[in-house]
C-alpha cells in the first residue's frame, strides 16, 4: 500500500491536541459538579443525562477525524487493468545468435551491433507492438509480442549464441515462426525484421517470406558482416575457431541471399555496417508501414481505495448523530431494574 498525498499526515497532529483539550475540560466539569454537591446525588437529580454520551460522541468525532485524514492522504495499494486503444504497429524481430554472429567484423561485434540497433529502435515505439525470435539452426520465441519495452530490452541483454546448441542460420524456420507470432489484428501494419549474417543458409527462406507477404507481413533483412569476411572468436583471447583441417574459419555475409529473401518478402533489405546508416534507413522503413488500432492492457500500478475509507467516516459521522442527548429508555430501565433488586 501507499498514499499518494501523504503530506496530509501532518494532520494527525490535530488529534493529540483535541485530545488534551477534551480532557483539559473534562476535568474542569468534574471539578465544578464536585462544586455544587454529591456526583452521586447530582446523577440522581439528573436522571436523564448520560455521563457516557459525550465521550461517545468525542470518541467518534476523533476516529471520524482520523479516518477523514487517511482519506485525504488517498491511500492505494492492489492494480487495476484497463484496455487501451492506440494507433500502432506490430514488429517481430528475429535475430541470428549463431557462432558467426560473434565475428568482429562490424563493432564490437555483429551480434553486439544487432541488439544495441533492437535497443535503440525499441526506444522509438510508442503504441506498438514488439516480438522477439533468437535463431541459429533451431527458432524459438524469445518474447511474445507486447508492448512491455522495459521487458524487451530486459530480454534482448540475455540473448547469446549459448540459448541454442545446433548450429546453423535457419532463416526460414525463423520467419515462419515469426509469422504466427502476431495478433490476429488485419488492420494494423506488421514487419518481419530478420538480423543475420546469411552464414550456413538452410534454405526455405524465401518461401517462407513469400507466405508471410501473402498474410499482410513485410519482411526485412538487415544483413549484417562483410564481405570480406572475419574469424569467428572462440571466448579464449585471440583464439579463433578452426575446421577439421586446423584452418581457421572465416564467415562472410551471405548478401546475394538475403536481398533475395527480402525481395519476396515485399520488405527491404538494407546494409549493416559500422556506420548508423543501417538504422535509419529502418526506421524509414517501419514508418511506412499502416499504423491501426492496437488495443493495449495497461495496468496501474495502484488502485484508489479512498471510497472504502470514506463510507467508514460518513458511518461514524452518521452514528454521532443518531446518540441521543440524554439516556435511552433502555438504559434507564437497566437503572430503575437494579434498584428495585
Amino acid at each position: 500500500m501507499k498514499f499518494a498525498n501523504p503530506e496530509y499526515f501532518y494532520l494527525f497532529i490535530l488529534v493529540p491536541i483535541l485530545l488534551a483539550i477534551y480532557m483539559y475540560f473534562n476535568h474542569r466539569r468534574a471539578k465544578n459538579l464536585k462544586e455544587y454537591g454529591d456526583p452521586a446525588l447530582l446523577a440522581n437529580l439528573m436522571p436523564d443525562v448520560s455521563p457516557y454520551r459525550q465521550s461517545v460522541k468525542f470518541w467518534l468525532s476523533l476516529l471520524a477525524l482520523s479516518f477523514l485524514i487517511i482519506v485525504l492522504a488517498r491511500p492505494q495499494f492492489g492494480s487495476r487493468k484497463e484496455t487501451v486503444t492506440r494507433q500502432g504497429i506490430e514488429t517481430v524481430i528475429a535475430l541470428d545468435i549463431s557462432n558467426s554472429m560473434l565475428a568482429q567484423d562490424i563493432a564490437p561485434s555483429r551480434l553486439e551491433k544487432a541488439k544495441n540497433m533492437i535497443s535503440k529502435l525499441i526506444d522509438k515505439f510508442e503504441n506498438d507492438k514488439v516480438g522477439l525470435i533468437v535463431f541459429a539452426g533451431d527458432a524459438f520465441v524469445q518474447l511474445p509480442i507486447t508492448n512491455d519495452f522495459i521487458s524487451a530490452k530486459m530480454f534482448l541483454e540475455s540473448i547469446s549464441p549459448s540459448l541454442i546448441s545446433r548450429q546453423g542460420t535457419d532463416i526460414g524456420a525463423a520467419i515462419s515462426l515469426a509469422s504466427k507470432s502476431f495478433t490476429p489484428n488485419e488492420e494494423v501494419g506488421k514487419a518481419v525484421i530478420v538480423i543475420t549474417d546469411g552464414e550456413n543458409h538452410e534454405g526455405g527462406a524465401e518461401e517462407a517470406a513469400k507466405q508471410a507477404s501473402e498474410k499482410g507481413m513485410a519482411v526485412y533483412i538487415m544483413g549484417i558482416g562483410t564481405t570480406d569476411g572475419a574469424p569467428i572468436p572462440t571466448g579464449n583471447a585471440n583464439e579463433y575457431r578452426k575446421d577439421k583441417e586446423g584452418n581457421i574459419v572465416m564467415t562472410r555475409l551471405n548478401e546475394e541471399m538475403s536481398q533475395r529473401i527480402a525481395s519476396a518478402g515485399n520488405g527491404a533489405y538494407i546494409r549493416v555496417d559500422n556506420t548508423n546508416n543501417a538504422q535509419k534507413l529502418l526506421e524509414k522503413e517501419i514508418d511506412k508501414l499502416a499504423k491501426a488500432d492496437v488495443s493495449t492492457e495497461v495496468y496501474s500500478e495502484y488502485n484508489e481505495q479512498f471510497e472504502f475509507v470514506t463510507w467508514l467516516v460518513l458511518l461514524l459521522l452518521l452514528v454521532d448523530i443518531l446518540i441521543l442527548p440524554g439516556k435511552s429508555r433502555f438504559t434507564r430501565g437497566i437503572k430503575l431494574f437494579d434498584k428495585r433488586d
